[in-house]
């Protein structure tokens, strides 16, 4: 008897964001889904995790496998999204197996360029990898409440059917960004690397009635590649296209550390 895929689900929007749900539904046409989300939204929390306070869990809603779907199983977690991937991986453990696949997402704003950095979504493939469970991240690059997800589910299925085709190499994960336009309008899918930039005058400065101090981060995106770098993911996904980034679980620049072990001498 063929074995039905187990897929565990979560973001860093929060359980009520369209975007988990819009995921979760595609991915019950795969298998039976496990979602544990944040209950509040957790973006910009990359790989934190708690460990001051109890993560406390709801279970909300179950639904059972039709003909055509896979099952259904939704907790809610006080936690940020890499600890509702740990704690989502830890039911799999205490079931005795692992989920075949970690999808985080679909996130309502891009993840491309410096932004991989700090996000949440990313921060739960980061966990899922580190068990070795194929992990990618989606992203669509519009911040809308109620974007336009038919892209995402059209070339998303493509991208899917491949990872699961093909697999993915041992500590790698991958961050998926769809432009915000159209299905009809995407051109396709690239490869892309990481784009290079930063943000800068992050911070607006205000003061209360009362004299106190306060700031407010908003900032401007400094994009440091050459106009129309064309393999950078933000410049791919301005074009028109999807980008596909594998990103890698050690982050050892190797070649530095060769070059560094020929010019330092320490004594031993």
């Amino acid at each position: 008897m063929k074995k039905t895929r187990e897929i565990l689900v979560t973001n860093d929007d929060g359980f009520r964001a369209k975007g988990i749900h819009v995921l979760a539904g595609m991915l019950r046409e795969y298998g039976n889904v496990t979602v544990v989300a944040p209950y509040e939204p957790q973006s910009g929390r990359s790989v934190s995790l708690t460990l001051d306070k109890p993560l406390m869990i709801e279970r909300p809603l179950v639904e059972e496998a039709t003909e055509t779907l896979g099952s259904l199983r939704v907790y809610t977690l006080s936690g940020t999204p890499a600890d509702c991937a740990k704690l989502g991986i830890n039911i799999f453990l205490h079931e005795n197996r692992l989920p075949d696949l970690l999808v985080s997402g679909i996130n309502h704003g891009s993840n491309a360029s410096a932004a991989s950095i700090y996000s949440g979504t990313l921060g739960a493939t980061v966990e899922g990898t580190l068990y070795d469970i194929p992990s990618i991240g989606f992203s669509i690059n519009t911040h809308d409440e109620n974007p336009d997800f038919e892209g995402v589910l059209f070339y998303g299925r493509q991208i899917l059917d491949n990872v699961l085709r093909d697999g993915l190499r041992k500590n790698v994960y991958l961050n998926v960004n769809f432009p915000a336009i159209p299905k009809d309008q995407i051109r396709g899918i690239r490869m892309a690397r990481q784009g290079a930039g930063r943000w800068v005058r992050e911070f607006d400065h205000r003061v209360t009635l009362r004299g106190k101090h306060y700031f407010w981060m908003v900032g401007e995106f400094e994009d440091e590649e050459a106009v129309g770098a064309p393999d950078a993911d933000h410049h791919v996904v301005d074009s028109g296209y999807i980008s596909i980034v594998p990103h890698r679980i050690d982050t050892t620049d190797y070649e530095e550390m060769e070059r560094l072990q020929k010019l330092w001498h320490f004594d031993s």
